[in-house]
């Protein structure tokens, strides 16, 4: 039986800033393939549900650098796996800025529909001065959002986990 579980906010944060300025020798490096950013949240998520889906190429699920779902590294990917995903692991819909909690997660794009950024969200008023990010391959934590050269952005607001039961 599939449950819905509350996201564990506080751990993805914590991982969050504990790798922030490293690399967990747990999973691979993705800085020079083209970056290292969606990976890095994607450990953040795990870190706060510690539930994967392993469903082939449509799951989101990370067992070794050449065994990975799309989902994992790629931006596009990461937010079609949370918007739509109906099984275990992670789940979230589209917000607004001033929706976020610590823990969600912020998609910067060029203006245009390419997407080629994520970042962990660490702190929010709500606003774009008060918001405040981690991110891997330009690492930082407790970055300003307004720091950033973007021409859009998205916003996903984790509602929860599922799991087996």
């Amino acid at each position: 039986m599939l449950v819905t579980h509350t996201y564990r906010r506080e751990q993805a944060v914590v991982y969050a800033e504990t790798w922030a300025f490293g690399r967990n020798p747990a999973y691979y490096n993705y800085d020079g393939l083209g970056g290292d950013c969606t990976n890095f949240v994607s450990q953040c998520l795990y870190a706060g549900c510690g539930v994967m889906n392993p469903t082939p190429l449509y799951g989101w699920y990370y067992w070794s650098a050449n065994d990975k779902t799309p989902s994992w590294t790629g931006v596009p990917y990461l937010h079609n796996f949370l918007v739509r995903n109906q099984g275990p692991g992670p789940f979230g819909h589209l917000a607004q800025l001033q929706d976020l909690l610590p823990g969600d997660i912020i998609q910067l794009s060029d203006g245009a529909a390419h997407f080629y950024h994520t970042l962990l969200v660490v702190q929010s008023d709500g606003s774009l001065p008060g918001t405040f990010v981690a991110s891997h391959t330009m690492d930082s934590f407790l970055r300003p959002l307004s720091t950033y050269s973007f021409g859009g952005y998205r916003c996903i607001h984790l509602d929860g986990y599922r799991q087996y039961e």
